[in-house]
């Protein structure tokens, strides 16, 4: 049973549907962008290299909806490998409230790579739709696996700027962009001023050792301030909280 400790407390609430809230609108140079992670409550957001042992099926709950409402999910290449990502699957009833929507019927898993060093055998590029997108720097070589895995989209000199490749999702008519990790992206969407919400799982457990790291990874940003965020709600079952927050 999960219970909504603020606003409003109440002792039984449909979980998933607490994150439907307001409307979310795209910014008029970028998609509405949203963080979801799970973490430990001294920080580790994986053990064993991936972050499945951490959560709980109410947090696996929430986390289908948030693909459910998503036009794309958004993973550095490193967590891509780490948790062995694949295409995006929904249930039919996700698909035909995406398709009243006006959504595509699964939304693309786009990767954020500097090297391209992916796995082409891996689950992610099976020859599902819609096919992942690849967001690369320039500089980087397109082989033949890439053209015909992926489609690729270069943004940025040396490493991808995230600036420049949120707004070719928006053109892509990705209004709305679901970011799963790793901690590095995180940090440098936020650094970027590029988030609009947090949505954060806290288990209850210490892991300890070099994986208590948060869901923020030091970046060099010449000098970076804290980002303010709003609570906008507090569930609770088992143990875990479920934490809701808006940017700024």
């Amino acid at each position: 049973m999960v219970r909504r400790l603020w606003p409003d407390p109440a002792d039984e609430v449909d979980a998933p549907a607490c994150y439907e809230g307001e409307r979310r609108q795209a910014r008029a140079d970028r998609p509405y962008t949203l963080l979801n992670m799970v973490t430990s409550v001294d920080g580790a957001t994986a053990t064993g290299g991936v972050s499945r042992a951490l959560g709980s099926p109410t947090d696996r709950a929430i986390f289908r909806h948030l693909r459910g409402l998503a036009d794309a999910v958004l993973v550095g290449a490193g967590t891509a490998r780490a948790e062995h990502y694949g295409p995006v699957r929904l249930d039919e009833a996700t698909v035909a409230d995406r398709v009243r929507r006006g959504q595509g019927l699964r939304p693309p898993v786009v990767v954020v790579t500097r090297s391209m060093a992916l796995d082409w055998g891996s689950p992610l590029f099976d020859g599902s739709e819609p096919r992942p997108i690849l967001l690369v720097p320039t500089s980087a070589t397109s082989g033949a696996d890439a053209a015909r895995e992926a489609e690729v989209v270069a943004c940025g000199d040396g490493s991808v700027d995230l600036v420049d490749a949120l707004r070719l999702l928006l053109a892509r008519g990705l209004r709305t962009v679901l970011c799963e990790g790793g901690p590095q992206l995180n940090s440098q969407l936020l650094a970027g001023g590029l988030v609009d919400e947090v949505c954060l799982t806290v288990s209850p457990l210490l892991v300890g050792g070099d994986h208590a790291r948060g869901i923020v990874a030091p970046i060099d940003t010449g000098g970076s301030s804290p980002v303010p965020l709003e609570l906008a709600h507090v569930l609770e079952a088992d143990g875990f909280l479920y934490l809701r927050y808006r940017v700024g």
